[in-house]
């Protein structure tokens, strides 16, 4: 039955959205409590929670589905669903057995692997310690996300979007819950507290994926695994696909690889990725889970320019998106990290008898620096989603593992190479320049391959989106000169001033673009999936 993408895209970008704002509540309580700079528990924290994270993003929303959704389609197709279900069944066997021995060994091994995700701790022990407890706590959790991926894939792969995308938000209300409990206890068991919520969380989103398939008819039994055609294929398909849909989040392990060696520096990392994260969830991510199985079933389906159109109307709704998200978090960076982090946790912090968020000046520049940096490079993050979702659908992997490969050995390079010299600062910079490399060998191998071919309202509609941004950049621009003026007027909170500068600037935005024509409402009723 068709669909409009732009619905289907809007029902996952809500429920994204609703799990990001519970995200960034979690975030302003966790750092108002435990701190940023000088904080070994927020350092410990966020490392910790650096690589379960990881494997969410990848397992749930990223590497996973792109192997496993085109061959749960295919079986969908050709074979019909229960055996499609006896496929799925089998790969969760394989998922059990593997997580669960990779689970046991980093429990029984956590030093050791502590060491590798953040050496520069073992110089502070009680950091180091903190970590390896909180690692314990959490690591479970992957085993979960695994089961997630799986279950959210089957789901995704009919077109049902909304279980998958509504789970998120169970492991933001189970740390948000977890830390509250604990707010006035010592940093120390705030953020054990925080580490078990994350436990609890992957449970809770596991329950919700799967009371969303048995509506479904997709609830799935325990079985031994077993080798065959199908996991082998999902094996050749899997393995390189996860690589090519993990430079970002491979990136960032080796960020913080990298940043445990100064103090500080995964904690304002972590705060800047959770605030570019928002816009490149709700539209990157977004757009990935929605084209990928779209245009795969497009093409099982032989329909070439159904599969064609709907590449060209993703990276429309992405630039449309992106760019002036990204002009945001140039202009006014700071402002955001002051507003957020500092003012509006401050008032929310009071709620719990904290009198004040341990959230400082020095952090607000340094996460400020880093969000101004990460927002160059979130056209890029955003176009690999959509670029990506081409190649998987063709159950072509090797080409981004290519890719992603180069990704990250540039940026490990430039890291390695350049922290000594610049800090922590290189990290987010080495990042973005690997993305837009990445992302540019993504496009020209599709335009050579003759996959990637630009209609003209792609063509006409690109600039006029960059102007109307740019125009929109200019206004807050101003708007940020003058925000001392509007706060007074605004009761002297700065995160009003931030709300009321983006009410505005999106008005603008969108008024230009109605304007200049870069879009029409009546554009997104029509692009159809299959």
């Amino acid at each position: 039955m068709a669909r409009p993408i732009f619905k289907s895209m809007m029902t996952v970008s809500g429920f994204i959205m609703l799990s990001r704002i519970l995200g960034f509540a979690r975030q302003v309580l966790i750092t108002g409590i435990i701190g940023a700079s000088g904080s070994p528990v927020a350092d410990a924290f966020w490392a910790s929670f650096r690589f379960p994270n990881m494997f969410r993003r990848l397992l749930a929303e990223g590497a996973f589905q792109a192997a496993f959704i085109p061959l749960f389609q295919g079986e969908h197709v050709k074979e019909g669903q229960e055996k499609a279900k006896e496929f799925a069944e089998n790969v969760m066997a394989w998922l059990i057995f593997v997580l669960t021995l990779l689970s046991a060994l980093v429990m029984i091994f956590t030093p050791v692997f502590m060491g590798l995700l953040a050496p520069g701790f073992k110089e502070d022990p009680e950091k180091f310690e903190l970590a390896i407890l909180y690692t314990r706590i959490m690591f479970p959790y992957l085993a979960c996300m695994s089961l997630v991926g799986l279950y959210g894939g089957m789901l995704n792969a009919l077109h049902k979007f909304a279980a998958a995308a509504f789970a998120p938000l169970m492991l933001n209300i189970c740390m948000i819950a977890a830390v509250l409990l604990f707010a006035r206890e010592d940093r120390e068991i705030t953020g054990q507290a925080a580490s078990w919520g994350v436990f609890f969380g992957g449970i809770m989103q596991l329950g919700v994926l799967i009371i969303g398939a048995w509506r479904q008819g997709l609830f799935l039994k325990l079985r031994l695994p077993k080798r065959g055609p199908g996991m082998k294929r999902l094996l050749a398909l899997g393995l390189p696909g996860f690589i090519g849909a993990s430079a970002l989040q491979v990136n960032m392990l080796i960020g913080t690889n990298i940043a445990s060696r100064q103090d500080g520096a995964i904690s304002w990392l972590m705060n800047a990725d959770q605030l570019y994260q928002l816009p490149l969830a709700m539209i990157g991510i977004a757009l990935g889970i929605v084209l990928m199985p779209s245009i795969s079933r497009s093409l099982k389906e032989g329909k070439d320019d159904v599969a064609a159109n709907t590449m060209n109307r993703g990276l429309e709704i992405a630039l449309l998106f992106a760019i002036p998200a990204a002009v945001a978090m140039f202009v006014m960076p700071q402002l955001i990290c002051a507003a957020l982090y500092q003012d509006f946790a401050s008032d929310a912090l009071k709620l719990v008898d904290v009198d004040k968020s341990a959230f400082t000046d020095k952090d607000t520049a340094a996460t400020g620096l880093a969000l101004m940096i990460y927002g160059l490079g979130l056209p890029a993050f955003v176009m690999h989603k959509v670029m990506a979702a081409a190649f998987f659908a063709r159950e072509d992997t090797k080409t981004p593992m290519k890719t992603s490969l180069v990704a990250i050995g540039t940026n490990a390079t430039l890291s390695i190479a350049l922290f000594p010299v610049m800090g922590f600062i290189i990290i987010p910079i080495a990042t973005i320049i690997a993305s837009w490399i990445e992302v540019s060998l993504l496009t020209a191998i599709l335009a050579k391959r003759g996959i990637l071919k630009p209609d003209l309202r792609l063509a006409s509609r690109a600039p006029r989106i960059l102007l109307a941004a740019l125009s929109m950049g200019g206004l807050l621009y101003f708007g940020v000169k003058y925000q001392d003026v509007l706060q007074n007027i605004l009761l002297g909170q700065l995160w009003l001033v931030l709300i009321a500068l983006t009410g505005v600037g999106l008005a603008v935005y969108g008024g230009i673009c109605l304007a200049i024509g870069a879009m029409k409402p009546s554009d997104f009723r029509a692009i159809k999936q299959s």
